[in-house]
Order: structure tokens, then C-alpha cells, then sequence
């Protein structure tokens, strides 16, 4: 399996399971598919979550991690994702969601496993654009929640994508960053099209 995941922080998986585990914390979800799920549910597949939008774009690193994500599996396919984020007092859960990027994710994770080569997966999300992208990082043993996307990585976005860029398409790192900084930088066109 050329997925190499890196295990999340165990405070953040056991945040998930007991919200999981907690009839109120999945009644009041705003997830009717993780509600009407019947059997067990598990959190798989933990990514680490990294943001990257104009303020990182000025510091040090073009990226920061912002939580990890687990997708809900309920028999044979993820039914919903469940966020942590990193309080004061460490790794918490933060809230269920559905909708067209958890089934998206998961298809991109199968696409991405038929690659040749090993990565490690990571999701980078871009708010300023509308834009989550499953990050492939070259090198599977790295710290997931430290470095900004390598001109080597694969940077596939997630549909829906922006406008000018192709869901479920790999593009090198060194391809798409630019496209990406440029769009996120103030007063600029958005650029020329990638191609499909």
C-alpha cells in the first residue's frame, strides 16, 4: 500500500470516539447521514489538516496544521468526517460534518493508492479559495504536522474545485503553489487555467 498514514495524536482519536460514543454530541450533528447510520461507526484514515492562506503565505512556513481529520466509516464507506482542533489544554474534538468533500476525500484516497510511488497523506486546505487538496508528501516516515508541501509532493484537489483547476487531478507541488499564491495574493487576476 503506497499510503503510508501517520497515526494522529491519540487525544485527538479519543476525542473523536467519545463524541462518537456520546448520543447528544451525534443527535445535535448537522450530519442526518451519520444520525440515520446503523451499526457501528469508527473514525479511519486520520489526516493531518494544514491550512495554508495569505498569513501564512508571509511567515516562515507557507503552511500551519490546523487539526486532523477522520473520516466516520459505517459499514462499507465513510458517512461523515469528525475535526479536532489543538486548545490550550491539547487535542479536542471540534465537530461532524458530510457533504461533497468526505466522499470526495475517500475517492481520492483510492486514486492516490494506485500510485507508484509511497506517500504519506496529509490534506491541505486553502479557505480563501474554496479549496481542500489531498497533499501526497514524499517522504512517509516525516513528522505530519511539521513542513509545507514539497516541490516533489502531489497536490490533488478535492472536487469541487476552484474554477481553472482540476478535481482529482495530481499536480506536482511546484506546479500548483504558484497558481495558488498568486490567487491568494492580494489584487491579482487569478492567473492562467492548469490544464485538465
Amino acid at each position: 500500500m503506497p499510503l503510508h498514514f501517520s497515526p494522529a495524536p491519540a487525544p485527538a482519536e479519543r476525542s473523536v470516539l467519545a463524541a462518537l460514543g456520546s448520543p447528544t454530541a451525534v443527535r445535535e450533528a448537522r450530519t442526518s447521514a451519520l444520525r440515520a447510520a446503523t451499526g457501528p461507526t469508527s473514525p479511519e484514515l486520520p489526516l493531518p489538516v494544514h491550512v495554508m492562506d495569505r498569513s501564512t503565505l508571509e511567515s516562515d512556513s507557507p503552511t500551519r496544521l490546523a487539526g486532523w481529520r477522520f473520516l466516520i466509516r459505517s459499514g462499507e464507506r465513510a458517512v461523515a468526517a469528525a475535526d479536532t482542533r489543538l486548545t490550550p489544554d491539547g487535542w479536542a474534538f471540534s465537530h461532524f460534518f458530510e457533504g461533497p468533500y468526505v466522499t470526495a476525500t475517500e475517492a481520492a484516497l483510492r486514486q492516490a493508492d494506485d500510485l507508484a510511488a509511497p506517500h504519506q497523506p496529509r490534506l491541505l486546505s486553502v479557505p480563501g479559495l474554496y479549496m481542500l487538496t489531498l497533499w501526497l508528501h514524499g517522504d512517509p516516515a516525516a513528522d505530519a504536522g511539521r513542513g509545507g508541501p514539497l516541490a516533489t509532493d502531489l497536490l490533488v484537489p478535492i472536487a469541487p474545485a476552484p474554477p481553472g483547476i482540476a478535481a482529482h487531478r495530481p499536480y506536482p507541488a511546484s506546479e500548483l503553489l504558484p497558481v495558488l499564491t498568486r490567487r491568494l495574493s492580494p489584487g491579482q487576476l487569478p492567473g492562467p487555467l492548469l490544464p485538465a
